[in-house]
């Protein structure tokens, strides 16, 4: 069963190039630069999935959600997690409104089937028949099939898609080569109108070329600390420049320790209003204990953390690293892509954008627009 591409509506909004899809995107308070612009423009001008890896919390969500309000179409999110399946991330019958069908068949078809003398002739006249059972009526659709079923284009979001196993990238393929979804019972369900597809990972695994290859490819990373005080200024417009720039400046110092969890441009927010409270209740913003507030409360997760930033930032020495295992023991560590040169097509863009290369986007600080 073939749904047609249907013609764009009135909300299919287009941008014309990447200054004004970046201008679009400030004015939703997500700063990206020239760069960025250029590739995302070219992710909705050619229909084609985009793909962003990087650290958490640098905007790779908000990167979608900004793209749906801008652009006024509705988000559509899949969240992925370990063990998630086709019937969480595609369909699944509706079990409960076949039953209530079949009971509703039940008297007419016993009337029928009484008819009968022989029970093979009676099974062949039930074979025969269609009861409707699988058809896109019972269908209980998830974040995929929606997208695709959607008579409005959307914004697909396939956030955290390296949390899942590879089967399940197996899954997407159909969705980002073909936009469409084949259901075996019904047919295929070719995309009713065009959506936009953003995957993102936090390079916790490395992802199938076979997904790669059908996706447009960005890496994102922190932003520079101009960029990065835009950000906070246009999420919390109350903080001053001043006080932006000391939180701003403080996290870049803990990004270059060998921390746990590095702090996220969400967080960096999260410090700069704390550090409005603090000032407003007295508290100089610039004197330790101010600053130890804000690390405390809002950029650090992990106690290691706190103690290995609090020593650096009074000049302790840091501790001695720990004695190699033996052989033999097993000293396996977790492996990130984030380790690695990423394997990126940002190269393709130069040229197109701002000479500024140290990461893009807004951080996921922002409350949600209800």
């Amino acid at each position: 069963m073939t749904a047609p591409h249907t013609a764009p509506s009135l909300a299919d909004v287009r941008f014309a190039d990447g200054i004004e899809l970046k201008a679009a995107l400030r004015e939703v308070d997500y700063i990206a630069d020239d760069e960025f612009s250029v590739v995302v423009h070219l992710a909705t001008a050619l229909d084609r999935p985009l793909l962003l890896e990087g650290p958490a919390g640098v905007g790779k969500t908000e990167l979608a959600k900004s793209l749906a309000e801008a652009a006024g179409r509705r988000l559509v999110r899949l969240q992925c997690y370990e063990g998630l399946d086709d019937n969480r991330a595609l369909y699944e019958w509706d079990y409960a409104k076949q039953l209530l069908h079949v009971q509703m068949l039940r008297d007419r078809l016993s009337e029928q089937v009484a008819a009968f003398d022989d029970v093979a002739d009676a099974s062949r006249f039930l074979a025969a028949q269609d009861f409707g059972l699988y058809s896109e009526a019972f269908l209980s659709v998830r974040p995929l099939l929606e997208a695709i079923l959607s008579p409005e284009p959307v914004v697909l979001l396939v956030d955290e898609v390296d949390r899942t196993e590879e089967s399940m990238e197996a899954l997407l393929l159909e969705v980002l080569a073909e936009g469409q979804v084949t259901i075996p019972e019904i047919g295929t369900f070719t995309a009713r109108s065009a959506p936009w597809v953003i995957l993102t990972s936090n390079d916790t695994r490395e992802l199938s070329p076979a997904l790669k290859r059908r996706c447009l490819h960005y890496h994102l990373d922190y932003p520079t600390p101009e960029r990065e005080r835009d950000i906070v200024t246009a999420r919390a417009p109350e903080v001053e420049s001043a006080v932006a720039a000391d939180v701003v400046e403080l996290a870049r110092t803990l990004r270059a320790l060998p921390l746990r969890k590095s702090p996220s441009i969400a967080e960096v927010i999260d410090a700069a209003r704390a550090a409005v409270v603090l000032k407003a209740t007295g508290v100089a913003v610039t004197s330790q204990s101010a600053i130890r507030d804000i690390l405390l409360a809002a950029l650090l997760k992990y106690t290691s953390d706190v103690d290995l930033a609090r020593g650096r930032l009074d000049g302790v020495a840091s501790p001695p690293p720990a004695p190699a295992p033996e052989a033999g023991a097993d000293s396996r560590e977790r492996v990130t892509v984030a380790s690695r040169p990423a394997n990126t097509t940002t190269a393709v863009f130069r040229g197109h954008g701002g000479r500024d290369r140290g990461g893009i986007g807004v951080g996921n600080g922002r409350p949600a627009r209800r």
